[in-house]
């Protein structure tokens, strides 16, 4: 039996109870998008927990999490279903070979819900006796403005049309989960149909919260050193900046390592956890990891 959300507090301590550390502004919006049933779209860099937290709300409120992952292509008939041709051929020829092929009572079989493969719009769409799922529309970034505009439609009206079937409505709307990375503008028309929220890198503290909650094997020395080094790093110019994610997989190697204390050959050693491009990489080669750690250290000051 999950807990009730009735106030901003609920949803902190919900999140909280799936190790997700939320500050109040996000708690905020999301408190908002369950009581008002409205999508949230959140925006920000790979890495900063926006896949997270629709797993965490899933979980801590007992609801089957359904995930449409976006990529370039993407349209609207492989984000909602499709008609399973193989099992519909061999029903063909084992009619025919019957000699049962009566056209029209074939053809209706064939187009019916037996045949049908259901995608992710589809399956957020259907009945489910936990509550209506969450959906996650993960990286729409990815995707282009067609299936945007097609996207737009469907949570105006949370409905689906498959022409051999009919208009599909859901009982009960999702609850919309939309995430981008912002490698390109999504459309304002979509922004406006849901509550927007910016999911940034966190303060030293609140990255101190995470991994103590996805990582409480590190003592809290090495993780302030962890933290401490990868906000740094953060300020330098690389391609890629290490998400939160980074930092947690990186402690977890350290761990894995039998590591106390971080030193300039422990980083170089362990850098791919951290940065995923090769000349990032070869940025950190040589004295600048020193550097990096002892400016690092410099903002914490002893142990």
């Amino acid at each position: 039996m999950t807990q009730p959300i009735d106030a901003i507090d609920d949803v902190q301590q919900m999140l909280s109870g799936q190790d997700y550390v939320a500050g109040r502004a996000l708690s905020t919006v999301v408190f908002l998008a369950l009581k008002l049933g409205r999508p949230l779209f959140l925006e920000g860099e790979p890495g900063t927990g926006k896949t997270e937290i629709a797993k965490a709300i899933a979980t801590g409120l007992g609801r089957r999490l359904i995930r449409l992952q976006c990529y370039e292509g993407l349209d609207a008939a492989s984000a909602v279903y499709e008609w399973n041709f193989p099992a519909q051929m061999i029903a063909i020829r084992t009619a025919e070979a019957s000699g049962q092929a009566d056209r029209a009572a074939l053809q209706s079989e064939l187009f019916s819900s037996d045949y049908l493969t259901e995608r992710p719009l589809l399956q957020a769409m259907r009945p489910d006796p936990a509550g209506a799922p969450v959906l996650l529309i993960d990286e729409l970034d990815r995707t282009d403005e067609p299936f945007e505009a097609f996207l737009l439609e469907a949570l105006s009206d949370f409905q689906v049309t498959i022409p051999e079937l009919g208009t599909i409505k859901a009982p009960e709307p999702p609850i919309v989960i939309v995430t981008s990375n912002r490698t390109r503008e999504v459309h304002d028309a979509l922004k406006r149909r849901c509550l927007y929220h910016w999911v940034d890198y966190p303060d030293f503290d609140r990255e101190m919260q995470i991994l103590r909650a996805r990582a409480p094997e590190a003592s809290e020395a090495l993780s302030r050193e962890i933290v401490a080094f990868v906000q740094r790093l953060r300020t330098e110019d690389i391609f890629k900046k290490p998400g939160v994610a980074e930092t947690i997989d990186w402690a977890k190697c350290l761990l894995a390592l039998d590591v106390v204390s971080l030193s300039p050959q422990t980083i170089a050693d362990t850098l791919g956890a951290i940065l995923k491009y090769q000349d990032d990489i070869a940025r950190l080669e040589g004295s600048e990891a020193k550097r990096l750690l002892d400016e690092a250290r410099a903002t914490i000051g002893p142990a």
